[in-house]
């Protein structure tokens, strides 16, 4: 094939311009996901919270608000939220607020007015309200999906049982003995094509107060829960109190019809007494306790992160590291996530908040070595200082930015992964975009969506 002259310039003029753009799109900036963060900042007696929302730029990390966001949560004191994958629908845990008009909800002074909210998740990242949902116990603080997002379980501190005097016998039928006070996980199923959820019943325990005989309507678990999680076909309840020191009880959970059957009838002790979390990740279960660890009676680290291997029946088995300092500046640990490549884990650390500069607060980062012996990151912690205070702790969809909401100063923080060390950067450090974007109120919890549309 021959090219005139001028066919040759316009050949030529056509790749240069292909060539241009090639490189063009290369470095163009676009959205590869949403983080939604939920906070308290209008919370009060007749008072919603909100969530606030921001696109997270693929090339730089950088933040920019959600036109049209915050929105209302549509309830009081929202302490956390989920997002099923690949679903169009956001969820909401709204606690509510005690008589005074706080989150400071207990079981003599318990939360009011709780819901669920599910909210649309439309173009451009916008949130609609849509139903409020309500759990069957009182004083819910935690809420997580089923991996297949066909249902979702909501940890109850009180269970009906602590109130209602007509239905005393739920947590003695489901833990044994004689015992009239727990918490409980309330079950939905979620119907996949609405996101509406519909009550599961707990068909393992037949209540026959009354002369009757029916299903109870949620799922006892030990007193004083503190946190739960999922994984494989097992549902782990961390509980306990200082007094009586934590354990572990255990839910075989049944991905057909969202039943929780107990695994054994009691829990396994795990020899602390400030247990702050509980969290899987990468093929091991992760304890977190807010307790000092003494070495020849000396403070060696202000917490601890307990390892744990499943067995047989919902057992824990420690894994052959043993415990795993925290950070020595580092205290009150609330949320572990391993990264999604598995080579890293990251702890996010409250700090106190009467002196939140000592302890530090900020993030800890973990090499995952083989065999199993994590070693802390060299350049962790990341401190955040009077800025601190994480409630969460998320990874973007592109696998390449950590980000945390800070209720000390209302912000959240960005970093970018080193890929070689799992160390994190400052954004100012590396794309210089800013380290940390202003919210409107103090943040209880933050996650991210992938789903653009």
């Amino acid at each position: 094939m021959k090219f005139t002259k001028f066919g040759k310039a316009l050949l030529m003029s056509a790749l240069s311009a292909g060539i241009v753009l090639g490189v063009t799109s290369c470095i163009q900036n676009y959205s590869v996901g949403y983080l939604y963060v939920t906070g308290t900042v209008t919370a009060g007696t007749s008072g919603n919270g909100i969530i606030s929302g921001f696109k997270i730029d693929h090339n730089t990390g950088f933040l920019t608000p959600i036109n049209g966001l915050p929105v209302s949560s549509a309830g009081a004191n929202p302490v956390r939220a989920i997002l099923i994958d690949g679903s169009r629908f956001l969820y909401v845990l709204n606690r509510g607020v005690n008589k005074e008009g706080n989150g400071n909800c207990t079981t003599a002074d318990p939360c009011q007015n709780s819901n669920i909210t599910q909210f649309e998740v439309g173009a451009n990242g916008i949130l609609t309200a849509q139903e409020t949902f309500s759990t069957q116990g009182v004083n819910p603080f935690r809420i997580i999906p089923d991996v297949s997002g066909n249902y979702i379980y909501v940890l109850d501190h009180d269970s009906p049982d602590n109130y209602n005097q007509s239905s005393k016998d739920g947590c003695a039928l489901a833990l044994g003995g004689v015992v009239q006070t727990c918490g409980d996980i309330t079950a939905f199923q979620v119907n996949q094509t609405t996101g509406r959820l519909s009550l599961v019943v707990n068909n393992q325990v037949t209540s026959t107060l009354g002369g009757g005989s029916s299903s109870l309507t949620y799922f006892p678990v030990p007193a004083n829960p503190i946190d739960f999680m999922m994984t494989g076909n097992s549902v782990y309840v961390l509980s306990g109190t200082p007094a009586t020191g934590d354990s572990v009880f255990p839910y075989a959970y049944s991905p057909t019809n969202g039943q929780l059957t107990v695994s054994q009838n009691s829990s396994q002790p795990l020899n602390i007494t400030q247990g702050t979390a509980i969290v899987y990740g990468s093929g091991y279960i992760y304890v977190l306790d807010n307790e000092p660890i003494t070495v020849n009676g000396v403070v060696a680290s202000q917490s601890q992160i307990l390892p744990y291997n499943t067995i047989a029946n919902g057992g824990l088995q420690a894994a052959v590291s043993g415990p795993i300092p925290d950070d020595a500046n580092q205290s009150n640990p609330i949320i572990l996530t391993v990264e999604n490549k598995g080579k890293w884990f990251y702890v996010a650390n409250q700090g106190n908040p009467s002196t939140p500069t000592l302890p530090l607060s900020g993030i800890s980062g973990y090499v995952i070595n083989s065999p199993f012996q994590p070693a802390e990151i060299a350049g962790t912690p990341i401190n955040f200082g009077t800025g601190g205070g994480p409630q969460c702790l998320v990874e973007d969809p592109s696998n390449q930015f950590f980000y945390s909401a800070n209720a000390y100063d209302s912000s959240v923080s960005a970093q970018q992964i080193n890929e070689q060390g799992g160390n994190l950067t400052p954004l100012s450090q590396t794309s210089k975009a800013p380290d940390q974007y202003s919210l409107t109120g103090p943040p209880t919890w933050c996650l991210v969506d992938g789903r653009i549309g």
